[in-house]
């Protein structure tokens, strides 16, 4: 078994929803980002390749190449999976928290944990997403971003 942990944040700017966990939800803002700033997405992709020594994120999808300008990165994710399936690994589970004061988020929470896992090709039983405020505290609790923190187990197949 190999584990991992990943954490990404990203700021607020011009826009009307953010993407997280590859749902688009309705905000008075966006993230600012070279991709879709899917900050729950980011924070799993870099928990999965630290788990195998992979490096992160900006390794394997650097914000210096044009080609993943605006990128879904649920095309991200879907890619980081198949790497650690070539390498003989699989999730065993993965545990993901949203910290945000805004947007609301758990009418949103099923849908995520549903389009993550078909995106793993996994079960939504392997993996939960959960949100929590800062209490008006730090970046987050002022309303200039959101963060997120993954963890996951990964197992040998």
């Amino acid at each position: 078994m190999r584990i991992g942990q990943g954490i990404d944040v990203h700021r607020f700017g011009d826009g009307d929803t953010v993407c997280l966990g590859g749902v688009k939800i309705a905000c008075d803002q966006g993230l600012v980002a070279h991709s879709d700033g899917d900050v729950v997405l980011h924070a799993l992709c870099d928990a999965l390749l630290g788990a195998l020594a992979l490096g992160d994120i900006g390794k394997h999808f650097p914000d210096t190449d044009p080609r993943f300008a605006g990128i879904d990165s649920r095309e991200l994710l879907r890619h980081v999976v198949e790497l650690v399936a070539s390498k003989g690994y699989q999730l065993g589970n993965a545990d993901i928290t949203v910290v945000a004061q805004k947007p609301r988020l758990a009418p949103h929470i099923d849908a995520m944990c549903k389009t993550i896992a078909a995106d793993m090709n996994t079960s939504s039983s392997r993996v939960s997403v959960k949100a929590t405020t800062s209490e008006k505290l730090g970046f987050t609790g002022r309303g200039e971003g959101i963060a997120a923190f993954a963890t996951v187990l990964l197992e040998e197949h």
